[in-house]
């Protein structure tokens, strides 16, 4: 890959960053920039100073090894607020279809969600993310990847008490026969013919996620922005 010209190396670091969905380390944006990390180092740093110096927003963040950005913490109380509030849009369908999968085989490693869901599920977590309606809690002891959770708030927003108050799946998707046997084939015992009659009846559906895309990201959520 032909190095980035120096001029267009700001630019190009804001729009890398932006599509991140965890926090990229120097020695990967030295790599994708064709770049020393010496002079990517300056980059981000100018970058991060200028946010702070113009009040911006959002700012950018060296944090877990590498660079992400954030929503400023001055902005987090109305941000909440407005979401709680109902702010933005109602979830899209594919939103809801996501958020029922964490719901019923939480904790769960976003790649999991993907695969039942059959499709990339990065915009539509980050969605529920910003809206406080998942968390992540925890990760994987064998691949150490994030266990993404539902909150306190998806109950109180359903009305219920409990997760054991969760009715069942099927009347909430349309398409949820397909859905529930292979939640029904995940959490069966490996081997079982359940599992394996309900995988066959479960095939991925390839259609692109519709979420996620006009999402304001929280700190600490992932931002694609």
């Amino acid at each position: 890959m032909a190095p980035v010209p120096p001029a267009e190396l700001a630019p190009f670091l804001e729009a890398l960053l932006l599509m991140a969905e965890e926090p990229i380390d120097l020695a990967t944006l030295s790599e994708a920039s064709g770049t020393a990390e010496p002079q990517v180092l300056a980059a981000l740093e100018e970058l991060a100073a200028f946010y702070d110096e113009t009040g911006r927003g959002f700012q950018l963040r060296h944090v877990g090894g590498g660079w992400r950005y954030y929503t400023r913490a001055a902005q987090h109380e109305r941000i909440a607020a407005w979401v709680r509030a109902g702010g933005q849009n109602r979830l899209s369908q594919a939103a809801m279809e996501t958020l029922a999968v964490i719901a019923y085989l939480q904790p769960v490693a976003r790649s999991r969600v993907s695969a039942v869901r059959g499709v990339n599920v990065d915009g539509v977590v980050r969605t529920l993310l910003s809206r406080g309606l998942v968390d992540e809690r925890g990760s994987d002891a064998q691949t150490g990847a994030g266990l993404l959770v539902t909150t306190d708030y998806f109950l109180s927003r359903l009305g219920l008490s409990a997760l054991s108050d969760l009715p069942d799946i099927a009347p909430l998707l349309p398409d949820a026969a397909a859905l529930e046997a292979e939640l029904t084939s995940l959490a069966a015992p490996a081997g079982s013919d359940a599992s394996s009659q309900a995988t066959n009846e479960a095939a991925p559906r390839d259609r692109p996620d519709d979420g996620g895309r006009d999402e304001v990201p929280q700190e600490g959520s992932h931002t694609n922005g």
